[in-house]
């Protein structure tokens, strides 16, 4: 039987102006992890920049950064040992101290996981044996870490939304038990399909609306497999996102006791696909779909089996976030983080016309900023009342988790930090009146925002489709998620010229044709005026918390003020 390497399980995703993650599930890079050592790569030569925050630098940046060099950024690979040299030789250039000690690191362990189909997904109707094609047709993979994880003739269930969600009165598994069976759901939120507003956060996507949600709640149920029908509008992304997503390696980081239960086995269908096994069962699909809208909704056996088998190769290793600070004059042990995920996906082998993912907007443009942002604040003569730091984050592409292990295991104490700024994805649209914030209404570092936004006579607004979760698709959640507030800001599509219109274009082109592709390149043709206006705002927001003596607090509503409340109270 032919086999095809798939991915374990991958993680999470970066967003993008209207669309990035207009973003999507969790492509790891397709990088494969060197098997022996390797001579040390050749620096990269700094380029030339100055204090300011300047279209010009910034292009530099990314440039440099998104160049062949650095091998699509790759964790494990070549490309993840000439990242880190670069960021640590800029950091010392540029004047600041190291982040962590003495050391410019923080060891961030992880777990590779390289996943092969030996048996391809197939269910069982009746006579009819519905096999589907690896990649095409479906992924598959497992968190487990055993060599060898399968299910064999295990009963077909469809749970919906697969949500669990008591406060909103509403149990998809209700009146079925899902113990040892494949669970089929969908993707985003109850009322997604039907547009019902009054159903949880009516547009905007809640926790329970992302893929990551659905493997997890499997998991809690006692299933023994968990598939997400791929449905583009529901999801935000393409078919095409997921395959790349779960082609390669993948990482997590290491479980240990107490940790959470995983689904044994998890992945995609095509929406194609789960039209035909509902056809095959002697069921509309489109017709259950439409009541999973609704709270009449009851789960459904399907009346067939799902098989499948996945072999793993599993290797421990280490990937690095990067630290570098900027001391406080007046209260150094109060800390304002930037963070920028480093990483990308890597080279791929099964492209032979280009096989780097370069990944200019995502992150090069998030890293072209912190740099920017690091440079600004260690040149400036009136040096900040609070400490800065700037941390570049690894394995964002493969689930937040080198945010999620610092913001678990915090190098200064989370009581002691007064907020979060992020950076991902910025769009290179060029100037804009508008300035979307990514969970818009959640911490009171959205008026500092405004107040900064309005002397660039610009206006903040929501992001235009919420429902796409883009809240949980980058680094700063796992600050959320442990009480620091945070913000995550970019520029908008109002092109100050040009309009809307062309800003969307721009937005659905690059989700279209670049995003999570070799083709994610830097280009001559940017305009980048309105990045830096993006970059120059954001460090105002950073200056000016720096320099008070307030802390931005989480605003009523919010599902992370508890924690913080707790947290300052202690």
């Amino acid at each position: 039987m032919k086999r095809v390497l798939l991915a374990a399980l991958p993680l999470s995703l970066a967003l993008i102006a209207c669309s990035e993650e207009a973003a999507s599930p969790a492509p790891a890079p397709a990088t494969p992890a060197p098997t022996e050592v390797q001579a040390a790569p050749e620096p990269v030569a700094s380029p030339e920049t100055s204090p300011a925050i300047t279209a010009e630098d910034l292009a530099a940046q990314i440039r440099t950064v998104s160049s062949d060099a650095f091998e699509g950024r790759g964790p494990g690979s070549k490309g993840e040992t000439v990242t880190l040299a670069y960021l640590q030789q800029e950091f010392e250039r540029m004047g600041l101290t190291p982040g962590n000690g003495d050391s410019w690191t923080q060891d961030v362990p992880m777990v590779e996981v390289r996943g092969e189909i030996a048996e391809p997904l197939t269910f069982q109707v009746g006579d009819t044996a519905m096999e589907l094609k690896a990649l095409d047709e479906f992924v598959l993979g497992s968190a487990l870490l055993d060599p060898e994880v399968s299910i064999s003739g295990s009963e077909v269930v469809f749970a919906g939304y697969g949500v669990v969600a008591p406060e909103a009165d509403w149990n998809d598994y209700s009146g079925i038990d899902p113990k040892g069976k494949t669970v089929i759901v969908l993707v985003n939120d109850p009322g997604f399909g039907n547009g019902d507003e009054s159903l949880f956060k009516g547009k905007a996507m809640t926790y329970y609306g992302r893929w990551t949600y659905k493997f997890e709640e499997c998991a809690r149920q006692g299933a023994a497999a968990c598939i997400i029908v791929h449905e583009t509008a529901g999801a935000s992304y393409g078919w095409e996102v997921v395959r790349n997503g779960w082609s390669g390696p993948q990482f997590d980081l290491p479980r240990g006791e107490g940790s959470d239960p995983v689904v044994p086995m998890a992945g995609w269908i095509s929406r194609d696909s789960a039209v035909r096994l509902f056809e095959a069962a002697g069921m509309d699909f489109n017709a259950i779909r439409e009541t999973a809208d609704t709270r009449q909704f009851e789960a459904v056996a399907l009346n067939a089996t799902a098989s499948g088998k996945v072999n793993n190769e599993v290797r421990k290793a280490d990937s690095k976030n990067v630290l570098g600070k900027v001391v406080g004059s007046t209260h150094p042990d109060e800390y304002i983080i930037y963070t920028a995920h480093w990483d990308h996906l890597g080279r791929t082998f099964g492209n032979p016309d280009d096989n780097i993912y370069n990944g200019a907007i995502d992150n090069g443009t998030g890293m072209g900023a912190l740099l920017e942002l690091a440079e600004a604040f260690a040149s400036d003569p009136e040096p900040p009342k609070r400490s800065i730091l700037f941390l570049a984050v690894t394995l964002e592409e493969s689930g937040l988790l080198g945010s999620r292990w610092y913001a678990e295991n915090p190098v200064y104490p989370l009581v002691k930090t007064v907020a979060n700024i992020n950076m991902d994805a910025f769009p290179v649209v060029g100037p804009t009146k508008d300035v979307v914030v990514v969970g818009f209404g959640s911490s009171e570092l959205e008026n500092v925002l405004a107040d900064a936004a309005t002397e660039q006579d610009r206006q903040i607004v929501q992001e235009p489709t919420p429902e796409n979760g883009f809240y949980f698709r980058s680094d700063h959640f796992n600050f959320a998620k442990v009480g620091v507030p945070a913000l995550y800001a970019k520029g908008g599509i109002d092109h100050r010229e040009k309009g809307k219109e062309y800003g969307s274009e721009l937005a659905v082109d690059y989700v279209t044709n670049r995003y999570h592709k070799p083709a994610d390149e830097f280009s001559e043709d940017w305009d980048l005026s309105g990045m830096a206006q993006d970059v120059q705002l954001l460090y105002a927001v950073g200056k000016r918390v720096a320099d008070s003596d307030g802390w931005p607090q989480w605003l009523e509503g919010s599902e992370f003020k508890a924690r913080r409340d707790a947290m300052m109270a202690e």
